[in-house]
């Protein structure tokens, strides 16, 4: 163990403060999540401690001819310590924290790039809400190979980079059902755009399903191919703000943060728009573009 170091929550090394520093918090949420998490839980509660003591002695103790810097420095170091041993009490601030912490992020980055996705998430098909359910490698891996394209569509268009992934992860789930040529090569239309009367590119011509008064229906369709996927996404991005149909939903989006209320609003809007026939399609992409956004809260 390093000079100056204490063995602190969980074993995760502590300066003589008693707090990690932000390289510390990284290095150690890759080899324990969670135990990082309540490690920065707990200094946020020392934080909050602090202050509230300061304010409390501000209060309640009047400033004598005797005060100086040594005297409020003394104070300081006081009030310092009782923080200290007021936090990471069992039921206290840092328990709080935590847990809203752990729930924006899902499970800890290590664990949840262990575990399998299950079935019904990978085909984007509803599923229980579960801040638990675990991240597989393939999303992971869908989201950093569609990146710089979604963020350079994001510069076009303001719709948010996850939005956009989102719905390129449920229209091909997570890449595994991509639309594909006769010949096998992927049409690398990410998105499931169909190739209209005004559309003068190649084509890929499959069997889809459409849903038709409620019910599924198998029908061959003709669907736009490119030569990328920056291809695809660019189209997507255009198509969504100059289209008359979508042109309302891509101006709100682009007004929006990414949050799981402006995901599922997102989602909403192309469904009211007709952007495809399953009438559960608004929730099965809202749930597919929070899984894309707790990926990349997990890489930050």
């Amino acid at each position: 163990m390093a000079s100056g170091m204490s063995p602190g929550l969980a074993g995760l090394p502590t300066s003589s403060t008693g707090t990690l520093s932000i390289a510390e918090l990284r290095s150690a949420a890759a080899r324990d999540p969670k135990a990082a998490i309540r490690e920065t839980a707990k200094q946020f509660e020392a934080l909050f401690m602090q202050q509230l003591m300061k304010s409390m002695r501000e209060a309640t103790v009047s400033s004598g001819m005797l005060d100086n810097e040594g005297t409020k420095l003394g104070n300081e170091l006081l009030d310092s310590q009782y923080a200290a041993k007021m936090t990471g009490l069992p039921g206290g601030l840092t328990d709080a924290i935590a847990r809203q912490l752990e729930r924006q992020m899902g499970v800890g980055a290590g664990a949840a790039l262990a575990a399998p996705v299950p079935a019904a998430a990978a085909s984007g098909a509803p599923a229980a809400p579960s801040a638990a359910t675990p991240l597989s490698q393939k999303q992971v891996d869908f989201v950093q190979q569609h990146g710089n394209a979604a963020r350079a569509a994001e510069m076009q268009s303001g719709i948010p980079a996850a939005f956009m992934i989102g719905q390129a992860a449920h229209e091909s789930g997570w890449g595994r059902q991509e639309i594909r040529n006769a010949d096998g090569s992927p049409a690398r239309n990410l998105f499931g755009i169909k190739a209209g009367a005004g559309w003068t590119g190649p084509v890929a011509e499959i069997t889809t399903t459409e849903y038709v008064d409620g019910a599924a229906q198998k029908v061959t369709a003709k669907f736009r191919a490119y030569a990328s996927y920056e291809e695809s996404f660019r189209d997507y991005a255009r198509m969504l703000k100059e289209s008359p149909r979508y042109a309302a939903v891509a101006a709100h989006a682009a007004q929006a943060t990414a949050s799981a209320a402006s995901a599922a609003g997102f989602a909403q809007g192309l469904q009211r728009a007709g952007y495809a026939t399953d009438p559960a399609y608004a929730d099965k992409l809202a749930r597919v573009i929070n899984t894309t956004m707790r990926v990349q809260r997990a890489a930050a």
